[in-house]
């Protein structure tokens, strides 16, 4: 899952906006250098990161990808979850995508504007550009989801196969379409029990 996904998650499950979002910023133990509820979202979000890397649909839908692009595919995945979600958002939520979004900006500001909250460098630039630009009302189209990829495979050698998975969600849209909507009930799901557990 990706950014809107995780957000969505800390809407439907009443914990911490900034932690849900801080997850792939934070490194090691979160405790102590944030306050509970935002520590919750982190650890929340590392749950639904490594239950969806797991779930049977999603090792499925990596084998839709060439095998030299295979190890690229968790990447381009969670961001065509994003993608659905967005294209779909109003069978998950009340609110419209922008004012969803309006919503959750106030809500990181809010939770972070806290004495001694000292956030990654990276997330500050992130969390700033997201909003600015509308990075989450844009996933709605394909070709955005195209675009931010081919972006990412230019941050590293490494990383350039990246830009060639666009395709292969192009080409594989009907059947991830019908993935995306069993595993986001199941990750739904399981967000809430383990939100459950640990109150």
């Amino acid at each position: 899952m990706n950014y809107l996904a995780h957000l969505h998650i800390a809407a439907s499950t009443n914990t911490s906006f900034s932690g849900n979002f801080l997850g792939d910023f934070v490194k090691g133990n979160p405790d102590g250098q944030f306050p509970t509820n935002i520590v919750q979202g982190i650890r929340l979000h590392r749950y639904v990161d490594s239950f969806t890397d797991k779930h049977p649909q999603v090792l499925a839908a990596k084998l839709l990808f060439p095998k030299v692009l295979r190890r690229y595919a968790p990447i381009a995945l969670d961001m065509f979850w994003d993608h659905f979600l967005a294209r779909h958002w109003t069978t998950f939520h009340h609110l419209t995508l922008a004012e969803f979004c309006q919503l959750a900006e106030q809500k990181i500001v809010s939770e972070t504007q806290v004495k001694d909250v000292i956030l990654p460098e990276r997330f500050e630039r992130i969390n700033g550009w997201v909003w600015k630009d509308k990075w989450l009302e844009s996933y709605q189209k394909i070709e955005n989801i195209e675009y931010a990829l081919k972006r990412m495979a230019t941050r590293s050698e490494r990383m350039a196969p990246l830009a060639e998975t666009g395709k292969v969600l192009r080409e594989n849209y009907a059947d991830l379409s019908v993935v995306f909507f069993a595993l986001y009930e199941d990750v739904l799901k399981a967000s809430q029990e383990f939100i459950e557990v640990k109150r």
